[in-house]
């Protein structure tokens, strides 16, 4: 597995932007990090922002956050 793909990552529209909006909470903790007027158009902005910033990383040699944040699924109880 590519180390970019171990980070949770998603896209969500914002009203408030007016936009759909992706987000790395472990990588950006600060909020969304790249707009899109379609949900493909943001994850593929956001996927380049993270690949950018764990390139770099490595490159510089300089430790990245754990991947620790993960989706939340709904849970299926049993009949």
């Amino acid at each position: 597995m590519k180390t970019q793909d171990r980070y949770l990552m998603f896209v969500q529209w914002s009203e408030e932007d007016r936009a759909y909006v992706g987000y790395c909470p472990d990588l950006f903790p600060w909020g969304g990090v790249c707009h899109g007027t379609t949900p493909p158009e943001a994850y593929t902005r956001l996927c380049e922002a993270v690949l950018d910033t764990v390139r770099s990383a490595e490159a510089q040699g300089l430790p990245l956050p754990p991947p620790r944040t993960r989706p939340m699924r709904e849970v299926e109880l049993a009949a």
